[in-house]
């Protein structure tokens, strides 16, 4: 009996979506009473460290999207814990040159993962709204599908390719090993930090949201050209109460 190897790709994306599933209705069903699920959509505006202190190009910044749900779990009048599950894409771009010259450049990484976040959030404003909040929190992710696409001229000629995004097979229970890994392919799990602020509305909420990554992105531990390369998202979305 022949194993194709897209079978256990696919079973292995399954896997690890079902570890991370459990996350958000747990913390969703634990103060049901006092919970609300907001739909949530927006903008991502994606980039990759390139220093040890955090610095980002600006102009290798990757226009993305996210969706998907957050609850708000009441702890108080003016402080919620708001669990999330969210499609999200991140990634960079790089370019030389312009589309109009005969010569130019372009290639983006587009990751897209689930994302479990959770934030601690502080409210501002009349009990009935319209309220400010802010907070932070944790976040985890798993690599689910993406591309790697490249495009250009050469003295007038086109050309452009685009390959799915290859994914490390690692295992979370084993700490210390990361299966899967190799040149080119990427660290299937992202952890790090999240902010965000915005106006809760009555029917709507609209924000503005910081992805601080703290995994670097390239798989195997041995490399230390790729150590400072992680995830930077900021986010602008709309959301709409359930």
């Amino acid at each position: 009996m022949f194993v194709y190897k897209s079978e256990i790709k696919l079973y292995n994306m399954k896997k690890h979506i079902l570890l991370i599933l459990p996350l958000f209705f747990i913390l969703l069903n634990s103060n049901a009473q006092k919970s609300s699920v907001i739909l949530r959509g927006g903008l991502n505006l994606a980039n990759v460290t390139i220093s040890e202190n955090g610095r980002i190009d600006d102009a290798k910044t990757l226009t993305s999207f996210q969706a998907g749900f957050i609850g708000d779990i009441s702890l108080g009048q003016f402080v919620s814990l708001q669990p999330g599950l969210l499609v999200t894409g991140k990634g960079s771009k790089t370019q030389s040159g312009e589309t109009t010259d005969a010569n130019y450049f372009k290639a983006t990484s587009n990751p897209i993962y689930l994302e479990v976040p959770l934030n601690l959030v502080f409210k501002f404003g009349a009990k009935d709204g319209p309220n400010f909040f802010a907070g932070a929190g944790p976040y985890l992710a798993v690599g689910i599908a993406g591309k790697n696409k490249t495009e250009g001229k050469i003295f007038g000629t086109a050309f452009n390719s685009g390959m799915n995004i290859e994914w490390s097979n690692d295992d979370p229970t084993t700490l210390d090993y990361e299966e899967g890994v190799g040149f080119g392919i990427m660290k299937r799990f992202d952890y790090g930090l999240n902010g965000t602020a915005g106006i809760e509305l009555k029917k709507a909420v609209l924000s503005v949201n910081y992805g601080l990554g703290l995994a670097k992105l390239q798989s195997g531990s041995d490399s230390s050209d790729d150590e400072n390369n992680k995830h930077r998202v900021l986010s602008f979305t709309i959301g709409f109460k359930l």
